[in-house]
């Protein structure tokens, strides 16, 4: 017979790697948290059982019962004018494979319900973006759709902070719009880093949507760039996303090695 009090020290163990796991999953930001969407006045609504909606069914279930993106990109387009459908989605740097397509479920379930009967709408969760368009925008930067994110607390060194920060994310759109790095043929588009600024560490990403060819994913991340100080100005946190490109940093590892 064994004491009940010897298997005390083994579940003071396992509780804490327990927390330990929790601790990291949280640190990493793993959740696929919705962040905005924007439905579109300017495409007009489609009706129910029209060739539109019936083109759009289509495309998104096709997306939605794919089992891996090894890339995390799609751009389709089903139908014929007046009723073609354009879809896009790309999936952060680091959710491709099997990573992605859970998004992407979540994302159409979130759109549709967002809105229900827009030609035109996006929506942005943590893991990635989807975008339905009556109009093709293939290889195009979208300079009107983007939202801003910030952590609400301050730096101290605000004015050093910002410019260690936008120069650690200009380095990173260099890399990812770099024409030789490259997935097989295929551009990456995708960079993440970290530096240590003062006594603090700072995490950052920079992506564009795979469409792009390298010299339009620089000039969208340069553009995105540009709104760093009415996003982030001396934040311990920030982004910048549009349907073409984004930006991230934060003061805590947020991306899956």
């Amino acid at each position: 017979m064994f004491s009940a009090f010897g298997s005390v020290p083994i579940l003071v163990m396992v509780a804490i790697q327990l927390l330990l796991i929790i601790r990291n999953v949280s640190s990493l930001n793993l959740t696929n948290e919705y962040l905005d969407h924007k439905c579109s006045n300017t495409e007009g609504n489609y009706k129910q059982g029209s060739a539109f909606e019936k083109n759009l069914n289509l495309v998104l279930s096709t997306l939605t019962s794919v089992g891996n993106f090894r890339d995390g990109f799609r751009y389709t387009e089903e139908g014929e004018v007046p009723n073609n459908v354009f879809v896009k989605f790309q999936c952060r740097g680091d959710s491709y494979w099997s990573k992605c397509p859970p998004c992407i479920s979540t994302a159409v379930s979130g759109l549709r319900k967002r809105c229900p009967r827009n030609k035109g709408a996006i929506i942005w969760y943590d893991q990635c973006l989807l975008k339905i368009s009556s109009v093709g925008s293939f290889n195009k930067i979208d300079y009107e759709n983007d939202i801003y994110l910030s952590n609400p607390k301050n730096v101290k060194d605000r004015e050093m902070f910002n410019k260690e920060t936008l120069a650690l994310l200009k380095k990173l759109a260099y890399k990812a719009s770099d024409r030789n790095n490259l997935d097989g043929k295929q551009l990456v588009l995708y960079a993440a880093g970290e530096k240590r600024i003062g006594t603090k560490k700072v995490y950052a990403m920079a992506q564009c949507t795979k469409d792009l060819i390298f010299t339009k994913c620089l000039e969208c991340l340069e553009g995105v760039f540009k709104k760093f100080p009415e996003c982030c100005d001396g934040k311990q946190g920030g982004r910048v996303l549009s349907t073409s490109c984004n930006f991230r940093y934060e003061l805590y590892p947020f991306l899956r090695n």
